[in-house]
């Protein structure tokens, strides 16, 4: 367990001394519609990620301040598909767009000697930073392998900035090769916000650096994530919600935060144990103990579980069948509307119909591809060797407030305020049968007048106006698992690709975006 001695510190002091969270909007970028193939490649990255595939793969000096917390304003790319932040790096600072990954550790940026990235690239120029240090000895070098890429380069250390928060030897890899198409638009790499165990790198993760450092004013980081999925206006890049470093914003969440203890005791990725799921209102029968190991992934698009789960899931379907040429995926009558719950231990989360729906199998089929995928291919992950066999990402996360905390190490749920477009309802347990409870989602206009979910194309003022409300933090002692969290009171805190097929979009765009997992 990573020790974490904040709160203690932080009850000696008054109360005045706290700066507010730091909340960091999220931008999102679009695809070109109509083709849904780049699914599969989600797939085939995130099974690679996740050890599905056979792939072979110190005390940080830290400028002081106060503890507090930021929000940060964040970006959707190609609808949904994932979601990057911005964060500088050197002396002079340079800026560059990084997805934000949950489900791995390591910070990477391209910089000016990569051979291999795109001419669109922007890229880290380690010339004009009188701060770099590099690396010395045979492990000054290493590569971070994906499921079907990988990245190659230099590890050095530098001042890294982000949300108003700065450590000033940072350690990070300077990449010079990575595969063609790994890397799209304005996005330059990758930042990893799971533990310091599995970073390539060996490097303390930006986050939890911050948070050893006693910099945060509660031990905690949290998602709002949007959704534009059936919007025909979305460009490649809009508005994708809200990135809080050091607490929570209670202006984009409703009622209490739900927080499940991560099971086991030496943290990796942030996990939960996948404790029930119902379809269409009825409970379906999955795997439990280490089986149900899931990783709750913001780096990741869709959700990817076991063969016989996920099997029990679209059987639960009228219609549902396999897709010819895309192994683990299943689609179901697109006039269908496929209506899913998730429990970990505690309430159930309802996911968003259009989330389950991403466009049409082929032009003029009446079958649509749904967004729940067979992530072993009938593989046996061995149990407790610590691997999850659920990859629990966007498709699921958009539909709720998330909060990782590191301590105690656990991830909390809440349901999203109408400033963020709401959300379903959330079960107290999960149902054996009934309807699936969807009361709410993602209205386009608030109830209160206060906020346009559609302005999001449009409005940056709306991000500022929830980015520069962050609520004070609270000091209160985390409880134990499965406690609530009343809103309004501060508590702590993958890129996958695919291979081609043509689809025509319906209610849902269907993105052509060739970096959707890790």
């Amino acid at each position: 367990m990573i020790p974490f001695p904040l709160l203690l510190s932080l009850l000696a002091f008054p109360l005045a001394l706290y700066a507010e969270p730091v909340h960091v909007s999220l931008k999102r970028r679009s695809p070109a519609a109509g083709d849904i193939s780049h699914y599969a490649h989600v797939a085939h990255r995130l099974r690679g990620k996740y050890g599905f595939l056979n792939t072979t793969a110190s005390r940080r000096n830290l400028r002081r301040k106060r503890a507090s917390s930021a929000d940060i304003a964040i970006t959707n790319q190609v609808p949904d598909s994932s979601y990057f932040g911005s964060v500088s790096i050197g002396t002079p600072s340079q800026s560059f767009n990084v997805i934000l990954d949950t489900g791995s550790s390591d910070l990477w940026v391209a910089d000016t000697s990569c051979t291999t990235c795109d001419a669109s690239t922007p890229l880290f120029d380690s010339s004009k930073s009188s701060s770099l240090k590099q690396a010395s000895g045979v492990s000054s070098e290493t590569d971070i392998r994906y499921g079907s890429g990988e990245v190659a380069g230099s590890i050095v250390s530098d001042t890294v900035s982000m949300g108003g928060f700065t450590i000033s030897d940072q350690t990070f890899l300077a990449v010079d090769q990575l595969t063609e198409g790994l890397l799209d638009g304005t996005v330059s790499g990758i930042m990893g916000l799971a533990f310091d165990t599995i970073a390539s790198t060996r490097a303390t993760p930006f986050w939890q650096a911050l948070a050893e450092g006693n910099q945060f004013s509660s031990q905690e980081m949290s998602f709002w994530l949007t959704r534009f999925r059936n919007d025909p206006q979305a460009t490649d890049e809009e508005p994708g919600g809200v990135f809080t470093l050091g607490g929570t914003n209670s202006s984009l969440f409703t009622s209490d935060i739900e927080f499940l203890n991560m099971p086991g005791t030496q943290q990796t990725f942030w996990l939960l144990t996948m404790s029930g799921v119902t379809v269409q209102g009825k409970s379906v029968t999955i795997s439990s103990g280490d089986a149900a190991l899931s990783a709750i992934d913001t780096g990741t698009t869709l959700v990817g579980g076991p063969t016989a789960d996920v099997n029990a899931i679209w059987s639960a379907v009228p219609g549902s069948q396999a897709v010819q040429g895309m192994d683990g995926f299943f689609s179901f009558p697109c006039d269908t509307t496929v209506e899913i719950t998730l429990s970990f231990g505690g309430k159930s989360w309802p996911i968003n119909s259009a989330d389950m729906n991403l466009g049409r199998i082929s032009r003029g089929s009446t079958q649509c591809l749904g967004g729940i995928f067979d992530l072993s291919l009938g593989s046996n992950i061995e149990s407790g060797s610590g691997n999850p066999n659920w990859v629990v990402g966007d498709t699921f996360l958009k539909n709720v407030y998330s909060v990782f905390r590191a301590s105690p190490p656990s991830i909390g749920f809440a349901q999203l305020s109408d400033a963020a477009g709401g959300s379903g309802t959330a079960n107290p347990s999960s149902p054996s049968s009934g309807t699936a409870s969807l009361t709410s989602t993602a209205p386009r206009t608030s109830t209160t007048g206060a906020f346009s979910f559609s302005s999001l194309t449009t409005s940056v003022p709306l991000l500022t106006s929830l980015v520069s409300s962050s609520p004070t933090s609270s000091t209160g002692t985390p409880g134990p698992a499965s406690e609530t969290t009343t809103s309004g009171s501060s508590t702590f805190f993958s890129l996958l690709n695919s291979p081609l097929i043509e689809i025509e979009p319906i209610q849902v765009l269907s993105p052509s975006h060739p970096l959707l997992f890790h």
